[in-house]
């Protein structure tokens, strides 16, 4: 393999909780909820599929499935998509749907699957490209940086950039180029079969891992450096 592609959310990071993530929220602003309405609203954000990189929704107005479809093809899309979801909740104050949203871009929101550095950096000696390709509406690039992982990535290919959603080849496309990669001689590592597996379109081989919470997983992606073969 001359590279290899991430995906980011639920391949190499994870984001936090919906209770962390209203918890936070809450704190930064100084309000609070008892416990158990903390909990209940949490689970209410959960099921609309509020956050970002957490549980889709189980239910969506004709409006919201129509924003919910192209999400991922600007910041504009990705922002009024979600803070839509999550306005269906009722919450202590309104402004706190937009702080919402902004808090689920900041790099403390976010964690690393306890094998992505070993892999990430084991790829980056051995001599192998790594792109990022995600569908995405915000610069995830920060989160990599406050991480330490950012200097094991040589090109990220993110949707809001550049217009493109995965499945569509072209995102991929866009990464292989960058890395001055054939296809053929790519890897795609993803969890998600109907946007990761577009990768095959063009030539590359694809690996699945599950978007388990970081504590459920903490080797699914070591089997990453066994595809690639021995080292010389």
């Amino acid at each position: 393999m001359a590279a290899v592609l991430f995906d980011f959310s639920g391949t190499l990071f994870r984001i936090e909780s919906c209770e962390s993530w209203l918890r936070a929220v809450l704190d930064e602003a100084e309000l609070s909820l008892d416990e158990r309405e903390l909990a209940r609203t949490a689970r209410a954000l959960e099921e609309a599929g509020a956050l970002p990189g957490g549980a889709p929704p189980v239910r969506m107005s004709d409006e919201a499935a129509r924003l919910w479809e192209g999400r991922d093809l600007s910041t504009a899309l990705h922002r009024a998509a979600f803070t839509a979801l999550s306005r269906q909740v009722p919450l202590p104050d309104p402004v706190l749907h937009d702080a919402l949203y902004d808090r689920h871009m900041t790099p403390a929101a976010w964690a690393p699957y306890p094998d992505a550095p070993e892999v990430l950096r084991t790829l980056h000696e051995r001599g192998v490209a790594v792109g990022v390709v995600s569908n995405i509406g915000w610069d995830l690039r920060p989160v990599f940086r406050a991480h330490g992982l950012d200097a094991y990535v040589d090109t990220y290919a993110l949707s809001y950039e550049h217009g493109v959603q995965k499945p569509d080849p072209r995102l991929f496309a866009l990464a292989c180029a960058a890395l001055d990669a054939d296809p053929k001689d790519v890897l795609m590592v993803g969890d998600s079969r109907p946007a990761d597996g577009g990768a095959s379109a063009l030539g590359c081989g694809v690996h699945f891992v599950d978007p388990l919470p970081v504590t459920q997983r903490p080797d699914a992606l070591l089997p990453v450096l066994d595809l690639l073969g021995p080292t010389d």
